[in-house]
């Protein structure tokens, strides 16, 4: 691996440091893992990979403050890891059982936590959208500073809902970021052959919302950035642009031959730019942890990601009654109340 020399010292302490490293090295080892389970026939449906791509949303959560909501698309495993969900409970959900987090109705594309904030993701491209654009609506509409996190990719920010969204977040000054995850070849065409225009933050500019592009394979620029998202948020200044450049390393999904691109073009990625690999090199270099600080990090993940592996296997199907479960509200809003028929 060609170590990846940083122009300046990292304005974050090496606790800090240390925390992405482990957050981003948890998602590759977990997705590694869902890839094998999903090969081993365990996980069924559709399973999107988010290996490669860990330094976006680890960015962005260290920017993010207790009560800020998120909502992304079907590849999610990762945003539920970072924002603090329990792997062993995400895992079961991958693979169906009881123990997961919607209790194994949702699968890979649909699960949620109310605890962690984490409204979804979603399985229809572009659909997340809109419903982050009414999640910062209803923050605003409750007077609080919440801020609300949309996550969509770059094939995504293509679709008709994008700019309708756009343009009503704008009007009502939403505290809403939009977060394109430009990981630059949508399910399989790259971005140079789907989109008119190379700057895709820049679209905001129509409806008066500002933007910037960061690198997606730095999590301390992703973090600077989210830093200045949030603050235009906060203070109500309406919603912002990120358009995160990102690269993965899989296929669109684990059925993708990903024969658009050469194995030489992922390789230098991994070997130039590979986000886990330079925060290590930071910490090495900056003599905040050494090989073996390093080591044992990576046998504690492996040890939590093999125990939600287990997790998922001994947890129990759903019983066929759990299907009717969960279609409606069961709680009411604090103050509403029920009117009955006269």
């Amino acid at each position: 691996m060609a170590t990846r020399k940083s122009a300046a010292k990292p304005n974050v302490s090496a606790d800090e440091l240390k925390s992405y490293y482990r957050d981003m090295l948890l998602i590759r080892r977990f997705e590694e893992k869902a890839g094998q389970l999903y090969g081993m026939g365990l996980i069924g449906g559709f399973c999107h990979l988010y290996i490669g791509q860990e330094a976006v949303v680890v960015g962005l959560e260290a920017a993010a403050s207790e009560g800020d909501k998120r909502v992304t698309s079907y590849r999610d495993h990762g945003h539920m890891l970072a924002c603090g969900m329990n792997p062993d409970g995400v895992m079961a959900e991958l693979t169906g059982r009881e123990g997961g987090y919607s209790k194994g109705k949702g699968g890979s594309m649909h699960m949620f936590s109310r605890e962690k904030h984490f409204y979804g993701g979603h399985g229809i491209v572009g659909a997340q959208v809109p419903i982050g654009a009414g999640l910062a609506f209803a923050d605003k509409y409750l007077g609080n500073d919440r801020v609300t996190f949309a996550y969509f990719g770059d094939g995504a920010a293509n679709q008709g809902q994008v700019y309708e969204t756009f343009n009503m977040a704008a009007l009502w000054k939403l505290p809403v970021i939009f977060v394109i995850e430009n990981n630059q070849y949508a399910m399989g065409t790259s971005q140079q052959r789907s989109t008119s225009s190379p700057d895709i933050y820049k679209r905001g500019e129509a409806f008066g919302i500002p933007g910037q592009m960061v690198d997606g394979m730095d999590v301390l620029a992703v973090k600077e950035a989210g830093e200045k998202a949030v603050a235009h948020c906060r203070k109500g200044d309406g919603p912002y642009i990120l358009e995160v450049k990102t690269y993965r390393y899989r296929g669109h999904s684990m059925s993708d031959p990903a024969k658009y691109r050469t194995r030489e073009e992922v390789q230098k990625m991994r070997e130039e730019k590979d986000a886990i690999e330079h925060v290590r090199d930071l910490l090495l270099q900056g003599k905040h942890a050494s090989e073996d600080d390093l080591k044992a990090i990576d046998k504690e993940i492996k040890d939590i990601v093999n125990a939600s592996a287990e997790f998922s296997k001994e947890s129990p199907e759903p019983a066929p009654e759990e299907l009717w479960t969960d279609i409606y509200a069961t709680e009411l809003p604090q103050g509403a109340a029920i009117e009955e028929d006269a």
